[in-house]
């Protein structure tokens, strides 16, 4: 699933060519990319035409584009595959294409949802008086927002009592942190991902917050992180920060600080990525 840096990139593309633009029609090819829209595909579509669309907007992984003149917003849930892509007019259709919306301009493209695995989909949502959707209320801010409260997060780690990794990925604590970035994070730190949170003091939370901007930042430079073909930004093309991952997808490669072997580990339905010698698990105590 996308993480933040790639919905980021998705974002940017999006601000740059679909951002004021106006709907002409909406078009949806499968019922499925729409399940979260309780109205129907039809209702779907219909609330979409002769809207203004604004300035997309982002929380952690969730990405949205608001309606201008209206409490509504179109939110994004890309799942497992899906590409919002700008396209022109002429183009072939995808294979996998979902949902199509034309504007009414002369620019000679279109926004297109395409998703092979059909997991995610679009949706049309009440926003609250700052623009959030309604049902993404409960998220919270990721640490690249300004408005992010490190102090916070810290009080709310030592309460939680649970282990940093699954903090990482509580999007009730910290949102847009997924699998790849939080294995990043804690190699940077030198933290293992079930040391636990209560044992963290101010300075270590400080730190791994620091490491987790740092390798998103440094991932959004260079467009994201694409394992395979179908994370791309809007005009189709893949990010490759996968090539300087210090730590996911590296088992049994050496460590790039101490040339141990990368270790991998099942958690949670995933992969745990860790180096033995520079995150060494916590002492369990009788």
């Amino acid at each position: 699933m996308p993480e933040l840096p790639e919905v980021e990139v998705v974002r940017r593309g999006l601000a740059r060519w679909v951002a004021h633009r106006t709907v002409a029609d909406a078009q949806v090819l499968h019922p499925r990319a729409v399940r979260r829209h309780v109205a129907g595909p039809d209702d779907f579509a219909h609330r979409l035409e002769g809207h203004r669309i604004g300035t997309p907007s982002r929380r952690g992984k969730y990405l949205w584009l608001p309606l201008e003149d209206t409490d509504q917003a179109v939110l994004a849930h890309l799942g497992m595959s899906g590409q919002l892509l700008v396209q022109p007019h002429e183009a072939p259709a995808e294979k996998h294409l979902r949902i199509r919306v034309r504007f009414a301009d002369t620019l000679g493209t279109e926004l297109r949802f395409v998703d092979q695995r059909t997991f995610g989909g679009l949706s049309l949502h009440e926003t609250s008086p700052d623009g959030l959707p309604d049902v993404i209320a409960h998220i919270a801010r990721d640490p690249l927002d300004p408005l992010f409260d490190d102090e916070a997060f810290h009080l709310a780690l030592r309460r939680k009592r649970t282990t940093i990794k699954r903090a990482l990925l509580d999007q009730s604590l910290i949102s847009g942190v997924g699998n790849i970035y939080a294995d990043e994070a804690l190699w940077r730190a030198r933290l293992h991902y079930e040391r636990p949170t209560a044992t963290l003091t101010r300075p270590r939370t400080t730190e791994l917050l620091g490491h987790a901007r740092d390798v998103m930042n440094a991932a959004l430079a260079v467009g994201g992180t694409s394992f395979d073909s179908l994370y791309v930004n809007v005009n189709g093309e893949s990010g490759y920060f996968d090539r300087t991952l210090d730590a996911y997808g590296r088992e049994g490669m050496p460590c790039r600080r101490c040339a141990t072997p990368i270790r991998r580990r099942p958690w949670m339905n995933r992969s745990s990525y860790f180096c033995p010698k520079c995150q060494r698990p916590p002492r369990i105590t009788p």
